[in-house]
Order: structure tokens, then sequence, then C-alpha cells
């Protein structure tokens, strides 16, 4: 099967998105309903999704849950929940099926070592007490932190986001082409090919700009702990859902079929437990 392993899907009438900070987020300031992507899934042959939060808020998880369990693409939802919750097993036990994992936005925490703070940290082994993934939105600067969180719960799936987000428009490689290899060398996390047109100049981006850092992925992470995410609707400030699985398919062109079949699919199947036929 082929899997977007990353997108989202928000309602402004429901709640807003904070995040979307400043006049450049204008273009999506909208929102962004499951049949609106439906068209680039079937032109694209993708046969299922994994949905991802976009606001530190339940009541989104419950709505992307009740998405999952119905007729239609969403075959797995990464949620949020407050990782510092004294009673998070309790929350997380109460939940329906289609969770299979959680995310915060480590990024926009102040503190860049958030996630090696104790609470965090008993959190996390929760997560995997409960057989969940842990998504990773870091950029460089939270990269150490996540290293030493993977490093210290070699029993929790740990996925990067974004690829860590680098800095593709200033064409910065080090120290981020370092750290993801070394974290790549830990065998508990794997890395989604995504948001990386974003990381872009989003008027003035070609695919030679973005491309060395998505083979860099491939080459420390090997395809079978990539997964390909489109990252829509997020990425349209930059690029269409065309031009983000032409880029992937550009990156991946001189794999082997089971090697690209592993990142557009098969490496998502596994570590979420979804799409299986």
């Amino acid at each position: 099967m082929r899997i977007d392993a990353h997108h989202h899907l928000w309602d402004l009438s429901r709640r807003g998105q904070p995040w979307r900070d400043g006049p450049r987020a204008d273009p999506i300031r909208r929102s962004y309903p499951l049949s609106d992507l439906t068209p680039h899934l079937t032109g694209h042959r993708i046969d299922a999704t994994v949905v991802v939060q976009s606001s530190a808020s339940s009541e989104e998880m419950a709505e992307l849950l009740a998405l999952a369990a119905g007729e239609g693409p969403v075959a797995g939802v990464v949620g949020w929940a407050d990782l510092c919750d004294p009673a998070l097993d309790e929350v997380l036990a109460a939940l329906p099926a289609g969770l299979v994992g959680v995310r915060h936005r480590v990024q926009d925490e102040p503190d860049p070592d958030w996630l090696t703070r104790p609470g965090v940290l008993r959190g996390l082994g929760i997560l995997a007490g409960a057989g969940l993934v842990y998504d990773l939105l870091v950029t460089p600067r939270e990269l150490p932190a996540a290293h030493a969180a993977v490093r210290a719960l070699p029993q929790l799936s740990f996925v990067l986001d974004h690829a860590a987000k680098p800095a593709v428009a200033r064409g910065d490689w080090q120290p981020w082409a370092a750290a993801i290899t070394a974290l790549a060398a830990l065998p508990n996390v794997s890395c989604k090919l995504s948001g990386l047109v974003t990381e872009a100049d989003w008027e003035a981006w070609r695919p030679q700009q973005i491309l060395p850092y998505a083979r860099h992925v491939l080459d420390a992470f090997g395809p079978g702990r990539v997964m390909f995410g489109s990252d829509w609707p997020v990425c349209t400030l930059a690029a269409g859902y065309e031009d983000v699985v032409a880029l992937a398919e550009s990156a991946t062109g001189q794999l082997t079929g089971a090697e690209r079949a592993a990142v557009f699919g098969g490496t998502a199947g596994r570590v979420y437990g979804v799409g299986a036929s």
C-alpha cells in the first residue's frame, strides 16, 4: 500500500490554529477537510494516510479518531496528549482505536532540553507501554535533546518529523547533517521525508536545493526507516501536493523497487501499524 504518513486537517469553525502566525500563513488561513485532500490521494494512488495533530487539543484528537473509525483513507492518528499529565495512562486507555502516536510542538518550547525533563521522559515511557509511537517535532536546536530522549527510551518507537527542519533556504548543512547521522545510529527512530519544501524559499526553491537534504536522510536512516509524508496543507505554502510527491520520487529514484515501496508505504505501515490490506 502507498501511505501518506503525515498530513493535517482542521476546521477553523471549531478552533483556531495559533501556530499559523503572521501574514505569510494567510494562504492556509481556512478550513481543510478530508474532502479537499481526497482528490490528491486518488491522483497519486495513495491508499491510506496518517493524520497528525495541529493543535494541543484533546477535542481535535477525538474528531480525528472519529475520522479514522469511519470509511475513508485515514488509517491512523498521531494526536496530542499532555505527557506530564499524572493520569496519562488512564487518558490513553480510555481512547478509542485509531490512535497510533502522540506529538507535541517541542519546537515551540522555550527550553531546548524540554524532551529530557523527568516528567516528559516519564510520559514517553507511558507511551511505550501503551504501544504508541512518539513523533518528534523539533528543529536543529532541539536535536541534542531528541537524541538523548531516543537513547534513554529504547523501548519506544520515535519518528522524526520533517527531518528536523533543516534551514534549506540558507543552505545550512552542519551541524544538522551530523546530528541526523548520530540520531539515525539509534535503531528505535525513523524519519519522515516531509516538510522540506517549506524550509526552502517558498517562492524560488528548486529541487536541487532540497534533494541533498532528502538524500542525506535516506543515506543515514536507510529506506527501511524513512517514510513519505506530504505535510499537506502546510506544504501548499511552497508547493502543490504533486510537487511534494515528485520531489520524494526524485529523491528515491536510485533505490530499488522494494526500497521505494518501503519509503512510500512499508515503513509507515510497520512503524505505525497501519495500512494492512
